[in-house]
C-alpha cells in the first residue's frame, strides 16, 4: 500500500480561509478558499474539504495539516498551528529563496516581515488595531460608492488627479470619501487615493528595503495596488505565484517538515 504523501496548509484569515494541499517535493496540489464569516471552525473545514475535492483526495490522504491565521485554533483537525508572521514568511521564502521584505496585505491586518538569505525571520511589524490600510478598508469605501471592489481597482487605473485621503480610521475615511462625493470629485480619483492611502500606511510602517515580495488577497486582486507599492519604493514589488494562498502554503510546508521530524 502506497503511503499517502499529501500535506496540508489552512489559513484562517479574519476575512477568507484558504486551503492546500502539496505533494512531497512541496509542489501545490490543490487550492480552495471560502469567506470565514463568524464560523471559523466550519470556515476551515470547508476550505480543507474543497481543497480535497479540487485533488481528488480524501483525507486519509493527507499525512499532517498545520493551521495558520486569526482562527487557527478553532481547525480541530489541524495536528498543529503556526502564527501567520512564520507562515507567510516561510511560503514566500520557499518560492523566492533569497532576502526580501515581505508586505502582507490582509482583510484586517498587515505585515511586514523581514527574511535573512537563509530564510530565517530577522524582524516584523503589524498595522495598528484599526483597519485603515487594509482589504477591509478598501471594501468598505467601495460600498460606499457602490461598487465592487474588483471594479474599484480597474477604475482607478484611470485616474489622472488621484486625491489625497487622509483619515486613519476606516470610518472617518468613508465619511471623508462622502465629502469628495460632494464637492465633484470623479470616482476614479477617489479610488486611486484609497489605494494610494493603503501604499501610505505600509510605509508608514517600514521602508522597505532590499528585494521587496507582496502577499495577500488585496495584491492577488489589485495589480494597481503592486503598481503603487512598486511607485513609491522606487523598485518593482515581486509576487509569488497564488499570492493569495502564501500562508496556507507556509502551513502546508510546515507540516511536511513535522512530518519528516517524526
Amino acid at each position: 500500500m502506497t503511503e499517502p504523501l499529501l500535506y496540508g496548509g489552512v489559513d484562517a484569515g479574519a476575512s477568507a480561509t484558504k486551503a492546500v494541499l502539496l505533494d512531497g517535493n512541496g509542489a501545490l496540489v490543490a487550492e480552495a478558499i471560502c469567506q470565514s464569516g463568524m464560523d471559523f471552525a466550519r470556515a476551515s473545514q470547508a476550505a480543507f474539504e474543497a481543497a480535497l475535492r479540487n485533488a481528488g483526495k480524501a483525507i486519509k490522504d493527507v499525512r499532517r495539516v498545520v493551521a495558520t491565521g486569526y482562527g487557527r485554533k478553532n481547525a480541530a483537525f489541524a495536528r498543529s498551528t503556526k502564527t501567520e508572521i512564520a507562515c507567510h514568511a516561510r511560503g514566500a521564502y520557499d518560492y523566492f529563496k533569497e532576502a526580501l521584505t515581505l508586505v502582507d496585505i490582509g482583510g484586517q491586518d498587515n505585515k511586514v516581515i523581514c527574511i535573512a538569505a537563509d530564510g530565517t525571520r530577522l524582524d516584523f511589524k503589524m498595522n495598528r488595531k484599526c483597519a485603515a490600510g487594509t482589504g477591509a478598508f478598501l471594501e468598505e469605501i467601495a460600498r460606499r460608492m457602490n461598487l465592487s471592489l474588483e471594479e474599484m481597482g480597474t477604475l482607478a487605473l484611470k485616474s489622472t488627479a488621484p486625491v489625497e485621503i487622509s483619515s486613519f480610521c476606516t470610518v472617518f475615511a468613508a465619511t471623508e470619501i462622502l465629502a469628495l462625493v460632494r464637492q465633484g470629485a470623479k470616482t476614479p480619483d477617489i479610488a486611486k487615493g484609497a489605494y494610494q492611502s493603503v501604499v501610505k500606511r505600509v510605509l508608514e510602517m517600514d521602508p522597505l528595503e532590499g528585494k521587496v515580495a507582496a502577499t495577500g488577497g488585496v495584491v492577488a486582486h489589485n495589480p494597481i495596488a503592486v503598481a503603487l507599492l512598486s511607485e513609491a519604493t522606487g523598485k518593482q514589488v515581486a509576487l509569488p505565484p497564488n499570492p493569495q494562498f502564501t500562508g496556507a502554503i507556509g502551513a502546508a510546508l510546515f507540516a511536511m517538515d513535522e512530518t519528516l521530524e517524526g
